[in-house]
């Protein structure tokens, strides 16, 4: 985590949305801010935040449903914002999988404490970056950086963004529509051509050979898997 720890606000309310970016900032975060359930888990994909705040009644999707698919591929802290107090509503989200729970409309100072502490939390140790290191390939997460035989390989956004995708879920498929709705968005899960161009960039970066692969193999008409060395 940086000195700046960056949170992903997800609430298409214009208001909330602003209210938090200067309040944040104000305190030192960054902030990414998306109006909607696809842009939100398309800034989580690619921008790594420390923390979300997700609210639940977004334009396309439940933020419940948000949730459950950022718990497939990460443990990032999950703020959970709505205006329904109901008790089922806060046990739904919790059990989900949200590590807190605020109903609006909320004071600032008691959300900024509450981030803290979700903060902390990660700090001491509650979410391990997954790092990868063999013989001539090593990936940190943590660091974001990808080096290949010692020199540090240089990656466009989206190159990384799957390749560390791939690299949580390693020795497991990760589908073609999982990998195109987290980092491309819920808009591009037919566009497989962003897929199979971006792999075949990180193959050639790599020197991984599509035919004899030593990380990234692929699953005829299924998708992708990460190939940890033995």
């Amino acid at each position: 985590m940086t000195a700046h720890p960056r949170v992903l606000v997800v609430d298409d309310e214009a208001q909330i949305r602003k209210f938090l970016d200067i309040g944040l900032r104000a305190e030192g975060y960054e902030v990414l801010l998306a109006t909607n359930g696809a842009e939100g888990l398309a800034l989580a994909a690619t921008r790594d935040p420390d923390v979300v705040v997700l609210d639940i009644g977004l334009p396309d999707r439940e933020g419940h449903a948000v949730l459950a698919e950022l718990r497939q591929w990460t443990q990032v802290p999950v703020l959970m914002l709505s205006v329904r107090d109901a008790e089922q509503e806060k046990v739904k989200a919790l059990d989900g999988g949200a590590n807190d729970y605020m109903t609006k409309p909320f004071g600032i100072q008691e959300l900024m404490a509450r981030l803290r502490a979700l903060l902390r939390n990660r700090v001491a140790g509650a979410e391990a970056a997954p790092r990868y290191e063999d013989a001539h390939l090593c990936i940190d997460l943590g660091l974001r950086e990808v080096c290949l035989d010692g020199r540090p390989l240089a990656l466009t956004r989206k190159e990384y963004a799957v390749l560390a995708m791939l690299v949580r879920h390693a020795g497991r498929v990760v589908s073609q529509q999982q990998l195109l709705r987290e980092i491309w968005g819920g808009t591009h899960v037919q566009d497989t051509h962003y897929l199979r161009v971006v792999l075949g960039k990180l193959r050639q970066k790599l020197g991984d050979d599509p035919a004899a692969p030593r990380w990234l193999k692929t699953e005829p008409g299924v998708g992708y898997r990460f190939l940890p060395s033995k």
